[in-house]
């Protein structure tokens, strides 16, 4: 079960209480992992494990965990629903090689589905779809299954078909196998057994195998050619396509059940021990080097060079800090020592564990293909490169999204007063999405997030986790700040210091370029144009690090910047004198200097939202959204209401459920996500400035 062709790495992805945390349930029950099924509502699944996750009923954090299933071992990341947690998921996907994505029978193609089945496009998973809750009333298999067609892909087909729906769903139907599966309710859907296809569902699923072959034979010149001269295409045969057009992102299948009833999980874990890639089916990973953007393949290969990427941090109250990785190439053991190539610093490995949610098991290795742990590593961070030897050649970052909504947060009484910095600096280490910052002109200390929920369970952990008691401000919008023109600026460092003589000259063009978000690009960028000649390779790191730095802070109101190009195309050096604390130094004042007069604008975060009301209420939202400065993108039909698509700038939606509420008369429901940033108009921008400045 260890060899790397025997090994699925797997994401559940969806909407919040679409049913994937009840899914992965039943998964590691079935599996034999876990002796007890817990649930979700009642506050005692296994993957729930958090305090606040036990009293919402939603994911929070991504739990991963182990299970084995006919002969393969199943890496399992249960990730979150909710729009504030997008983190999780995107950090999953980044290191996974295929993804379940769970619908609800009910409501179909939510929101959110949508946001994560388009992070997982971006990041080239392959995927199974999963209808769920056919047993709730209003379960409708062929319209989940239009509506993938119309908003996700129309690669997607069943391979499945229920049988009955609501109270009268009583099994599905395997059209590759052709067999009806039935599950015994009484020892909780552990056994199940194949019969059969009733006759009254036979030439429903006989249409819908043809379709699939249709479908299939465009991949597979054998089953083309069975397909068009009416032979039996055989299950073994017809399963081998079906995994290639999975692997290759052509094909998705559309599975069905009921998690919460015990019906049609173990098939599944069926469709991802046959259909989802192992690690030697996904593409060899790349890793640039970071300074000439030169490319080299790492393929995974256990006796090859090791490198592995950092994805996840935790903080557990007994090992104290966890580093989730992921290996592509190579073996690392117990008592190894790494370098982190993103850092430069070296790491000795004392303990490797495999988890298993909350809980824990010794490893002595992990190999290429595989997802550990490793226990209290003093520099690593998300995203960082491990390997055994150094070198300039570094994994792609995990690029996440931008915080937008930010609170005040003060200590109670001096006694927090250190507590509250200290933890901030262990939940900001561990969540890539949460910011600590304190305002140069107020002096504030300022926590960011992703949404009003995050920072809630947040200022939540702070209290319980970590006793610090604190104040807290109102919510308020996390502003960015970009350039419009484009300038150069020549700035020296030539000076003594401590007895010793420092000299750098630098020069830099800023730049503005508009960021694609949809690429997970860096929010600024760095490039080289000079020759070693001119300032030697070893320095460039410190120049990149010094400019960096100084975006951190804007000219107009103190905010990060975003958006801006520096180029570094010339300077000097001096070989008795030049370090790299004086190119860092350097670089620095070159970019304070040059924001003063560099067209600085305000940006704002905009939010998609997504409206669903009944049709007589819409004239007065659309009305509502042009006057919050809101876009219409698009307007759908969702069974009986309307979908109303919308981009609003954050600012416009404080108290936005209670004017929605009253618009509709309580009827109508939204979401919210991030999107984009956009500059913030003229008018807009005098009057935050007056704000900021006080008058």
């Amino acid at each position: 079960m260890d060899s790397i062709e025997n090994i699925r790495n797997i994401g559940i992805i969806a909407h919040i209480d679409a049913g994937k945390t009840t899914t992965t349930e039943r998964m590691l029950f079935y599996s034999g992992i876990i002796h007890k099924m817990g649930e979700v509502h009642d506050g005692n699944a296994f993957m729930d494990w958090m305090v606040q996750e036990k009293e919402r009923g939603i994911t929070i954090k991504s739990a991963a965990t182990i299970c084995e299933w006919k002969g393969v071992r199943i890496n399992i990341i249960d990730t979150p629903g909710h729009v504030d947690f997008t983190a999780e998921v995107q950090r999953s996907l980044r290191v996974l090689d295929g993804a379940v994505g769970v619908f609800c029978a009910v409501a179909g193609v939510e929101p959110q589905s949508e946001t994560v089945w388009h992070q997982a496009d971006d990041y080239n998973v392959p995927r199974i779809a999963y209808v769920n809750k056919m047993d709730r009333v209003g379960a409708d298999f062929d319209n989940v299954v239009s509506m993938i067609h119309e908003r996700l892909t129309e690669n997607a087909l069943p391979i499945q078909v229920p049988i009955g729906k609501e109270d009268k769903f009583v099994g599905v139907i395997d059209v590759v196998s052709m067999k009806a599966y039935y599950f015994n309710h009484d020892p909780l859907g552990v056994k199940y057994y194949p019969e059969d296809i009733p006759d009254e569902y036979l030439e429903q699923a006989q249409t819908t195998r043809d379709e699939l072959l249709e479908k299939i034979s465009e991949y597979n010149d054998t089953i083309m050619e069975k397909y068009l001269e009416g032979e039996d295409v055989e299950e073994e045969l017809l399963k081998d396509a079906i995994r290639y057009a999975v692997i290759h992102e052509q094909f998705v299948p559309i599975l069905c059940g009921s998690s919460f009833k015990n019906t049609g999980v173990q098939l599944i874990m069926d469709a991802i021990k046959d259909y989802m890639p192992s690690p030697l089916d996904t593409p060899p990973i790349i890793a640039k080097n970071h300074l000439t953007n030169e490319e080299k393949k790492f393929y995974p290969i256990p006796d090859k060079d090791f490198i592995a990427l950092a994805f996840k941090l935790e903080i557990d109250k007994y090992v104290g800090k966890l580093i989730f990785i992921r290996v592509y190439s190579g073996t690392l053991k117990k008592g190894e020592t790494v370098f982190n190539r993103t850092s430069g610093k070296k790491e000795r490995i004392a303990r490797l564990l495999h988890m298993y949610s909350n809980k824990r098991q010794d490893i002595e290795e992990v190999k290429a293909g595989d997802i550990a742990a490793i226990v209290g590593p003093k520099f690593l961070r998300t995203g960082d490169t491990i390997a055994k030897t150094k070198g300039d050649f570094l994994l792609e970052k995990i690029v996440f999204p931008e915080t937008v909504i930010s609170v005040a947060i003060e200590p109670k009484t001096k006694a927090d007063e250190k507590l509250l910095r200290e933890s901030l600096k262990k939940l900001e280490e561990e969540d890539p999405t949460f910011k600590v910052s304190v305002h140069k002109e107020t002096g504030q200390t300022l926590i960011s997030g992703m949404g009003e929920l995050h920072l809630d369970i947040i200022i939540d952990r702070l209290q319980r986790e970590f006793n610090v008691q604190a104040n807290i401000g109102k919510p308020q919008v996390a502003y960015k700040e970009t350039i419009t023109k484009t300038k150069e600026i020549t700035e020296e460092f030539i000076r003594e210091l401590s007895g010793k003589g420092q000299y750098a000259v630098v020069t830099l063009r800023l730049s503005p370029f508009e960021v694609d978000e949809s690429k997970h690009e860096e929010r600024n960028k760095f490039e080289v144009k000079v020759s070693p000649e001119v300032i030697p390779q070893h320095f460039w790191n410190a120049i990149k690090e010094g400019a960096m730095t100084s975006l951190l802070t804007g000219p107009l109101m103190s905010s990060p910047m975003q958006g801006v190009k520096v180029e570094l195309i010339g300077g000097s050096y001096n070989e008795v004198d030049s370090s790299e604390v004086a190119f860092s130094i350097a670089a620095s004042l070159a970019i304070n200097n040059v924001l003063k007069d560099i067209g600085a604008r305000i940006m704002e975060p905009i939010m998609l939202v997504t409206i669903i009301t009944p049709e007589q209420y819409m004239g007065d939202i659309i009305g509502d959204v042009n006057s919050k400065r809101g876009k219409i993108s698009n307007i759908r039909d969702v069974k009986t209401k309307k979908e109303i698509v919308c981009y609003i700038p954050l600012a416009e939606l404080f108290g936005y459920t209670t004017t929605l509420r009253s618009l509709s008369q309580g009827q109508a429901i939204y979401t919210m996500e991030y999107d984009h940033y956009e500059i913030v108009p003229t008018s807009i921008e005098e009057k935050i400035l007056k704000r900021v400045r006080g008058y």
